[in-house]
């Protein structure tokens, strides 16, 4: 009789472990891979975020649909400027290995970086010019846009932060 309970508990601890080991790989097939990051600092505050929605090509180039929409998104998390601070932004190294831009409220980089860092005077992001006159003038608030890019198509990923200068 002894005999039998043993082999019975046996029995169920194998089936213990195989269910256990079957819901240990549903579980890992089920893992997403994780979105890139891209991250402000202004002064000692900081703000992480990852790729806006609708914005995440997932490694391929957006449709220029896609593109449109993300260009002319605003929001994302905001972030307070003071004018003249340095406006720090940083982003994985596998975005830096494909390339990105910072777009505020104009263009602010001339060529793309392959760098995972790069700064910024705060009121070169404010700053809008008119292209028909020519004036400068500067906004209160702006949607910092970073831009993993593509091979020479267009943006593959689009990150949004709102950067609002302080009075």
């Amino acid at each position: 009789m002894t005999a039998a309970l043993i082999s019975w508990g046996k029995g169920r601890r194998a089936a213990a472990a195989i269910g256990a080991v079957s819901l240990g790989l549903i579980t890992l097939s089920a893992c997403e891979k994780p979105t890139a990051l891209a991250t402000v600092t202004v002064g000692s505050s900081t703000v992480t975020a990852e790729a806006t929605p609708g914005c995440d090509g997932d490694g391929k180039v957006l449709s220029k649909k896609d593109i449109s929409a993300c260009l002319t998104k605003k929001g994302g998390k905001t972030i307070t400027v003071r004018p003249g601070e340095k406006v720090r932004v940083g982003v994985d190294p596998e975005v830096a290995k494909s390339g990105w831009i910072v777009i505020g409220a104009g263009p602010v980089m001339r060529e793309p970086s392959k760098g995972t860092y790069r700064s910024f005077d705060a009121d070169t992001l404010f700053m809008q010019q008119n292209p028909q006159t020519g004036q400068t003038t500067y906004s209160k608030d702006v949607t910092l846009q970073v831009a993993e890019l593509g091979a020479g198509e267009g943006p593959k990923t689009m990150w949004h932060f709102t950067l609002k200068q302080e009075n």
